[in-house]
């Protein structure tokens, strides 16, 4: 009796240490957050030992989600954010659910594929990767995703844009991102991957957006309303009033490029070198 209340003690605190970033703009998370490439799709899915069953987990509104919907047969997406999951977009072949990584829920040796968008770093990994092992079924691929500082083009035009960015991202609101970010500006080689390591395309994300669309992005980032609450809005109007002079004309459209950095392994293969 004693063995179960500790284990049900060690879950509710896993439970009560998930970092709730998202839900309070779930609404502008669906709106603003971009998609993925069809080729990440394509990579993950030739990679698959089959496509009946993904799990995207950290699924967030299904940005991730509906792409694989596309080739697989089913896709459960999860996320511990109720509110996430309440503005997700809709797919006939997405399951949805608010659950912890690490209950997805689903049979044993069930799941061909699992994906991490933008979301390991928030993730009890231990337990975590000990649930992709119990779902994954033989030669089953897990993937974690992630896409650092955006870059607006790269000719000369755009330059000023660009800098107005990276000095709101690193000088303006900097102390504010949480610690997590580290490792998503190191594009997760810090993190354990205790899997065989499959070599990964160099891709990135590349939207064609507005003015008011870089900005709706841009207002998704945990550090921005961490820095509204202490500092207030100024900073985040004088940044929008800098990145529109840099602009320009705000209906012209400008390519905005995510790189990708990607960790693939083969789950249940023996690991290769460091993880």
């Amino acid at each position: 009796m004693l063995q179960g209340s500790a284990r049900a003690e060690k879950r509710t605190i896993r439970m009560s240490a998930f970092k709730d970033h998202f839900s309070a703009n779930s609404a502008g998370y669906a709106a603003h957050r971009p998609t993925y490439p069809a080729a990440l799709v394509d990579f993950l899915t030739d990679a698959a030992p089959g496509r009946d069953l993904a799990l995207d987990v950290g699924c967030g509104t299904g940005q991730l989600s509906t792409r694989l919907a596309e080739r697989f047969a089913q896709v459960v997406a999860t996320d511990a954010s109720a509110g996430q999951i309440a503005a997700a977009t809709p797919h006939d072949r997405v399951r949805y659910r608010a659950t912890p990584a690490e209950r997805s829920g689903l049979p044993d040796a069930s799941v061909d594929l699992v994906t991490v968008a933008q979301a390991a770093h928030w993730l009890d990994l231990d337990s975590f990767y000990g649930e992709v092992r119990r779902v994954a079924r033989p030669g089953a691929v897990l993937a974690l995703i992630t896409y650092g500082v955006l870059h607006v083009a790269d000719d000369v035009a755009d330059a000023a844009a660009d800098r107005v960015v990276r000095h709101f991202y690193d000088a303006v609101i900097g102390p504010f991102w949480p610690p997590e970010r580290r490792h998503v500006e190191d594009g997760y080689r810090s993190l354990p991957f205790p899997f065989a390591v499959l070599d990964a395309p160099r891709l990135s994300i590349t939207v064609d957006w507005q003015l008011a669309d870089l900005i709706g992005y841009i207002e998704t980032w945990s550090a921005v309303r961490a820095a509204a609450k202490v500092v207030g809005r100024g900073p985040i109007e004088t940044f929008h009033a800098a990145l529109a002079a840099a602009w320009g004309d705000p209906s012209a459209a400008k390519r905005v490029s995510f790189p990708l950095s990607l960790r693939v392994g083969r789950v249940g293969a023996v690991r290769v070198g460091p993880g």
